[in-house]
């Protein structure tokens, strides 16, 4: 296990741009050298923010579609089927309202949706762009979450397939992340299955603990997670408020190509290459799906 220091003003790297109108403390630096592989921190100002305060929260909840509001049990194992998964029996306005003593976890899903969540993600967004521009260029589909969840609750073993910044506005939890290029960790195969549409969790084997990253995140520190990194969370002793800014790059969509394909060779008893083993293999599998999903609706058959 290596427990990384986030003492604050390690994170809010940029002292000389306090006075400016910034919601993001980027240090451009570690931003370059590890963005898209390693975590890192950054710090934030948005711990007192009004939009993060319980009532707007359980406004929020109301007005969101069913389908993007998702709660359960926050008392489970660091691994667990969404199947098993056990549910509190509350609604979201309970949740929201009980959130201190009903041990559950929630997620707001695609909270830009409204007004004034998406100013404030496209804000965000607006002071990552210029560090994340020259990596892996082309922003799009920016998509913000908010997690509201009681004290000592966990959030299970999972991977996720955007670039993500994790903004801790109220509440403290350690998050445990791993290193994805690790194929001790996370093998071709969970990549395959992963981008074929499997859920986002994962099996967790106790082996892996001395490998993770562990962060003890507090308020105003945010945290760097590459995409399909796994990782589990452990909330602290009060309730936690996380806000999650994330968005895709073109990039992403070949590799989602190059997995699905390689599935697709493997269960044809292939052994693929792959991602980013060989690069001119990668565009060359991209290309021929992006062929043959033109072809396919060409001729008016579904590509899926």
């Amino acid at each position: 296990m290596r427990l990384v220091n986030v003492d604050h003003d390690n994170a809010a790297v940029n002292p000389a741009a306090r006075g400016v109108e910034q919601l993001l403390e980027i240090d451009p630096a570690a931003f370059r050298d590890n963005f898209a592989r390693r975590p890192f921190l950054i710090g934030h100002r948005l711990a007192d923010h009004p939009l993060f305060q319980l009532p707007r929260l359980l406004e929020l909840a109301r007005s969101l579609p069913e389908a993007n509001v998702e709660y359960n049990a926050g008392d489970i194992p660091i691994s667990v089927a969404p199947e098993l998964t056990p549910r509190t029996g509350l609604s979201p306005e309970e949740t929201v309202r009980r959130i201190e003593e009903c041990r559950s976890w929630m997620a707001l899903k695609y909270v830009e949706h409204d007004p004034d969540y998406r100013d404030l993600l496209e804000r965000c967004l607006a002071e990552v762009r210029p560090h994340s521009a020259p990596i892996a260029p082309g922003m799009m589909q920016a998509q913000a979450f908010i997690f509201l969840t009681s004290p000592h609750s966990v959030t299970p073993y999972h991977m996720d397939p955007e670039h993500n910044f994790l903004l801790q506005i109220r509440g403290s939890k350690r998050i445990h992340q791993f290193d994805p290029c690790d194929r001790s960790i996370v093998t071709e195969q969970d990549l395959e299955r992963f981008y074929g549409g499997a859920h986002r969790n994962m099996t967790f084997r106790e082996e892996f603990r001395s490998k993770a990253w562990v962060f003890d995140l507090q308020p105003g520190q945010g945290l760097h997670f590459p995409v399909t990194a796994p990782h589990f969370v452990e909330n602290g002793p009060s309730v936690s408020v996380s806000f999650s800014i994330t968005f895709r790059t073109p990039d992403l969509e070949r590799r989602s190509i190059v997995h699905n394909v390689n599935a697709y060779l493997r269960g044809r008893g292939w052994r693929p290459s792959p991602f980013g083993q060989r690069p001119w293999r990668d565009r060359l599998k991209a290309a021929g799906y992006r062929m043959w999903r033109k072809a396919r609706a060409w001729l008016g058959r579904p590509v899926s």
